[in-house]
């Protein structure tokens, strides 16, 4: 079973992974550098230089509704930030 759960598609990591050649993925929280770094080798067919994770607190939330306010949690998430070997990228959108 995979530890990666999704990629992380946003401006700002489309223009790392051009730039510097890393890549953000949202993993499980149990998940270690080296469950990660294989299974980023594994899927994609790169090679994985360095693995840095960091956990990202679920903050609180509230809005406003016609039933009065709600409130409630984000979920913790996980991140890893991967960096590649300088030949080798990784491409999203290829299957699409």
């Amino acid at each position: 079973m995979s530890v990666l759960i999704k990629p992380i598609i946003s401006e700002k990591r489309t223009a790392e992974a051009e730039k510097f050649n890393r890549y953000g993925f949202i993993v499980e929280r149990s998940a270690t550098k080296t469950q990660i770094k294989h299974d980023v080798e594994a899927i994609y067919g790169v090679k994985v230089v360095r693995v840095n994770t960091m956990v990202q607190r679920g903050k609180d939330a509230s809005r406003y509704t016609k039933a009065g306010m709600i409130e409630g949690q984000k979920p913790t998430l996980k991140k890893a930030t991967v960096f590649l070997a300088k030949d080798d990228k990784i491409d999203f959108y290829s299957n699409i």
